[in-house]
């Protein structure tokens, strides 16, 4: 005869082991899934803002913007190009480097399922013109201003050679486009022209005149006064909408503002170095607040003022010609 008691109180003993096992398991399987839980509440808005953050989002990456009508402009980081698309072909200027190059050919045949037809060179410097080879072929011609073709030449620069050139004014029509290139004197680099697009009165330069931010830094490579001409000379031309190779897209009022800019930082140095003040005086007095909007304006203003008195100091010995 089995004593009910004592197997009774084996049994709970038993019993109460298993659920104290249960209960132990599902509190740590309920610890790992609820720590699993915070960890993805806490981290996971980190993780998708470094990833979606805009300085994360810009590298490597590109984008085609419609301009106006059938011109767009091509985003690589803070260069840009000029895209015109005519009935049956397309013309580029500027190709900006080979990874740049290698993505909007691309992206040029699955949008527009056209060829490039020509190659505009908008002056001589590598950060705007190499890649080219990308879009080389027996149907794509490579055009630049005399004084571009020459440095490329002659600096043995790795982008393709321009089959032709021009001196002062050059006219493409691209089936329903006309495309002005003209030559404007030195302003920036060598051979930099301004690009106008008809009938979408559009116009492009790529280094001399910027909207929305300050000119760059020390203005290296910048002739001065030259960069005043030319952009007085393209004020008078029939646009409206402003395309750069770095910047924002402008209006024509904009040109002119950046046109003012210019000529009264260039005025303010050269009547501070007259009056006897030196560089580092000029970059605490210096100030033309009403551009004060611009990006950069407190970190580059100082550079600016540098800029130009260095190109005073060795196009026109002003700083240490004598009396």
């Amino acid at each position: 005869m089995v004593n009910r008691s004592a197997t009774e109180a084996k049994t709970v003993a038993v019993r109460t082991i298993e659920m104290a096992k249960y209960t132990k398991t599902t509190f740590w399987l309920r610890f790992h899934t609820l720590s699993r839980l915070y960890v993805s509440f806490v981290f996971l808005p980190v993780i998708l803002f470094s990833i979606l953050s805009p300085s994360h989002a810009a590298t490597g990456e590109y984008a085609i913007e419609q301009v106006k009508g059938n011109v767009y402009r091509f985003i690589d980081d803070r260069h840009r190009s000029l895209i015109v698309v005519g009935t049956h072909n397309i013309l580029l200027v500027d190709t900006l480097n080979k990874p740049a190059s290698v993505w909007l050919k691309s992206a040029l045949e699955q949008r527009f399922h056209l060829p490039v037809k020509y190659v505009v060179y908008s002056h001589n410097h590598s950060d705007h013109i190499y890649g080219a080879e990308i879009f080389k072929s027996s149907n794509t011609t490579f055009i630049a201003h005399k004084l571009a073709y020459q440095d490329i030449v002659n600096t043995k620069a790795a982008t393709v050679t321009p089959d032709i050139t021009f001196t002062d004014k050059m006219q493409i029509t691209l089936d329903d486009h006309e495309i002005e290139l003209r030559y404007h004197g030195p302003n920036d680099g060598r051979g930099s022209i301004s690009v106008l697009v008809l009938p979408e009165k559009v116009l492009f330069a790529a280094d001399w005149i910027v909207i929305g931010r300050m000119p760059w830094q020390k203005l290296w490579s910048y002739d001065i006064q030259g960069v005043i001409n030319s952009t007085q000379e393209v004020m008078q031309l029939d646009f409206d909408t402003f395309v750069g190779g770095h910047g924002n897209i402008g209006t024509k009022f904009e040109v002119g503002r950046y046109l003012n800019y210019m000529s009264q930082l260039y005025t303010a140095v050269i009547k501070s170095t007259l009056a006897g003040m030196t560089l580092e005086e000029m970059k605490k007095t210096i100030r033309l607040d009403e551009y004060k909007d611009l990006d950069f304006y407190e970190e580059w203003l100082p550079l600016n003022i540098e800029g130009v008195y260095k190109r005073l100091s060795e196009e026109s010995g002003l700083g240490w010609r004598s009396n």
